[in-house]
């Protein structure tokens, strides 16, 4: 397991995967749960073939990949079948991220999760970095980069963790609501300090 590792988390379009972008340029290592979620279903996984055992071949798009719009609307209508695919996935994706993470190789090293707390994977963490910005906003970006309709991104934001929570259980907090100089330098300082903590944890 990598010596140091920060939790990097935050809302559908609170802009984390520009913070992660940003440190990566810096030469810390990013492992992301977005990605390992995405590696867990790709044709011809495990996770794949279990899904269409469940579900059907209509869970899948004519090219054979996993139709996530259709599997979306069916597990937020569904809790059961929504439980049924977290207790599937959960443990292939925890797996997989546990194994990159020691073998990442940097200063410190970030575990990105958009539900870090909700799937206890801070519990993994030295340090957890939220990115912060209202929930109006929120929906505004994901709107206008997803093209989706702001019910569905108001029913992703519902089933998440509140803002007020996830602010409260954070070690550090940027805002993202801000100019992106600002918000820049503001994330400049945060990585000194990730910095000096990774380096006082391995003296």
């Amino acid at each position: 397991m990598a010596n140091w590792i920060l939790g990097l988390t935050g809302g559908i379009g609170a802009g984390k995967t520009t913070v992660s972008d940003y440190l990566s340029q810096q030469g810390i290592c990013v492992v992301d749960a977005d990605v390992v979620a995405r590696e867990v279903v790709e044709p011809g996984s495990q996770g794949l073939e279990a899904i269409v055992s469940h579900f059907g071949k209509h869970i899948l798009t004519e090219e054979g990949t996993l139709d996530r719009q259709a599997l979306r609307a069916i597990i937020f209508a569904d809790e059961d079948e929504k439980n049924w695919l977290n207790n599937l996935l959960h443990p292939m994706i925890r797996a997989q991220l546990l194994a990159q993470l020691a073998h990442a190789d940097s200063d410190y090293v970030i575990l990105s999760a958009p539900l870090l707390f909700e799937n206890t994977l801070d519990k993994y963490c030295d340090k957890t970095l939220l990115v912060d910005v209202p929930v109006e906003v929120q929906i505004a970006r994901t709107c206008a980069r997803d093209n989706a309709h702001q019910q569905q991104i108001e029913q992703i934001i519902a089933a998440q963790m509140s803002r007020a929570d996830k602010r409260a259980k954070a070690d550090f907090i940027l805002d993202n609501n801000q100019p992106l100089e600002a918000m820049q330098a503001q994330l400049a300082a945060l990585h000194k300090s990730f910095l000096q903590l990774a380096e006082a944890n391995h003296a």
